[in-house]
């Protein structure tokens, strides 16, 4: 049967409505609604993120990714000038940057909603390789978080445009392809919708971050329950003297919130003293063998005071610092496993320790089992290691820099040869060994200070680990060097403290340092940067005496 045709009185169906030019309102809205969409999203990943692990959170992995793909030298800017804010820092630049993104391709949905969420999937698919592609990433499902929050912020998006007057239709994502119903297009709908996002998405962060506190709370339930056992073999007490009565000088044992942080983890791994584990294994293994913190604690457990630096610490610098350790002999765990040391006829010359978030450290075997105090440390001051400085088991050795031996949270010893494989840094710049360097720092008076003339205390801290200091000299402008009063030695492990009574006349003056190791070699006055193994020279402070 054939269909009447429509009469003349009949108007034609018009369609729908062609949308109006975009007005700067709509485009102000539309930007608001790729950030609000951004915001869903990424609170929908973080969820993700609790349920898979928080590592493959898009802000972590994307961190991570860039931390791992910068140049040293721009790390190096960005520790120096941002100290350990360096993390806070990257990802709040991150997230800035996701903001910007979010309301740029939310201006694009406007007109063109299609290369809109196709961005929207490209930013999702760069979070799910950052995230597959960690070091620590073991399966394909830390690309959930970013996929799952693309998919989210794509669908948001799309139904907060296409509400608002002059957005240009464009049919539904696939997702969406059975809805028919039409939403209202006025500003009013949008802004009830934009309203009911940000409150669905706040509340979904309020529920990662409930969730992943109680993941976090078993971690640290697990280090408040750990008892320290008592060393069998104790650190002497630091002899009177150690510690000078200067105002301004460092203190001779660091307290754990001043002890310097180096890492390039963003999220701090929270890992639980139960369930942690460390395995033994590699070229020369004889026994291979996995332990845990009980198998550890059982073991000889030794005390030693031991300073630690950081390769990146620039002449003068901050990151370094002073602790007394708990734990037990490397040397003696690596034994038990059957392995010896290259001058015993092993066939390894590396041992490379990776912690839980994947970083690797390489160490010369030689090093950590030529009779050094090189730990497997749990205890710290007194305490269990906080969460930030390796909690449950980090590295310690001493006498060489952090970056070639300072492993936290560590939970792989891997024996090879340096040949074989290059450590994190090695790839990046950084040399495959690298012992501390003689170094000195003048603490007070602090550089561009107005000390009153007459007797000012020049004081510090001298370190060359494994060497020991014999001796520190101070030199005022041109004049001659003149020896400074040493605090009392605990061990060549530990940095020493020094004073020098200078007879400060007026005016403008620079004040130099320079220290004596305990083999009798004098600290270089050669100005180095702190690539590819330490930075050298002599520290010097400008001060006008008034």
């Amino acid at each position: 049967m054939t269909a009447a045709p429509p009469s003349a009185d009949t108007p034609p169906n018009p369609g729908p409505a062609a949308p109006g030019p975009a007005t700067r309102t709509d485009r102000l809205l539309a930007a608001v609604a790729g950030i609000l969409a951004g915001y869903g999203g990424l609170a929908v990943a973080t969820v993700a993120a609790v349920l898979v692990r928080p590592e493959a959170g898009p802000v972590a992995a994307v961190g991570d990714a860039v931390v791992d793909r910068t140049p040293a030298g721009v790390k190096d800017w960005a520790i120096r000038t941002f100290g350990e804010s360096d993390k806070a820092v990257l990802s709040f630049g991150i997230l800035v940057l996701l903001t910007l993104l979010a309301a740029a391709l939310g201006g694009l949905a406007l007109r063109r909603r299609a290369a809109a969420l196709t961005g929207v999937a490209v930013l999702g698919a760069a979070g799910a390789l950052a995230a597959v592609t960690r070091p620590d990433s073991e399966s394909l499902t830390d690309a959930w978080p970013s996929l799952t929050g693309a998919a989210a912020a794509a669908l948001l998006l799309h139904l907060l445009v296409r509400r608002l007057p002059s957005a240009r239709t464009a049919p539904p994502p696939p997702w969406a392809a059975g809805w028919r119903s039409a939403p209202r297009t006025d500003r009013r709908s949008f802004l009830v919708a934009g309203a009911g996002v940000a409150v669905g998405a706040t509340g979904a962060m309020i529920l990662a971050r409930s969730v992943g506190s109680t993941r976090s709370e078993h971690a640290a339930a697990s280090r408040n329950a750990l008892r320290l056992p008592k060393p069998a073999s104790p650190a002497p007490a630091v002899p009177p003297g150690a510690q000078l009565d200067v105002p301004g000088i460092s203190p001779f044992v660091t307290p754990d919130r001043d002890f310097y942080r180096v890492d390039t983890a963003l999220v701090v791994p929270r890992v639980d003293a139960d369930t942690w584990r460390l395995r033994v294994h590699g070229a020369g293994v004889a026994r291979e063998r996995e332990f845990t913190l009980a198998d550890l604690m059982r073991r000889e457990v030794v005390e030693r005071d031991i300073t630690l630096a950081c390769v990146s610490n620039e002449v003068g610098g901050p990151y370094v610092g002073n602790a007394r350790w708990l734990g037990v002999r490397l040397a003696d765990l690596l034994r038990a496993c059957g392995v010896r040391p290259p001058s015993a006829g092993g066939t390894a010359d590396q041992l490379v320790a990776r912690s839980v978030d994947g970083m690797t450290i390489g160490s010369p075997v030689e090093d950590v089992m030529d009779g050094r105090d090189a730990l497997l440390a749990f205890g710290m001051n007194g305490e269990p290691l906080p969460f930030a400085h390796g909690f449950p088991v980090r590295m310690v050795v001493p006498g060489l820099y952090g970056y070639v031996s300072a492993c936290k949270w560590i939970s792989s010893i891997e024996l090879t040869t340096f040949a074989a494989y290059d450590a994190y840094w090695v790839p990046r710049g950084w040399s495959a060994q690298a012992p501390v360097k003689t170094e000195s720092r003048i603490d007070t008076p602090r550089p561009f200070s107005r000390p009153k003339a007459g007797t000012v205390a020049v004081a510090g801290v001298a370190w060359a680990q494994h060497r020991g200091i014999s001796k520190v000299e101070v030199r005022v402008d041109d004049g001659p060097w003149q020896e400074a009063e040493l605090g009392a030695e605990d061990s060549r492990d530990t940095w020493r403290q020094w004073v020098h009574r200078w007879q400060a006349t007026p005016g403008d003056h620079t004040v130099a340092v320079r220290a004596t190791d305990g083999t009798g070699a004098l600290q270089t006055e050669a100005r180095a940067d702190t690539m590819p193994n330490g930075a050298t020279g002599w520290h010097a402070v400008s001060v006008t005496v008034e």
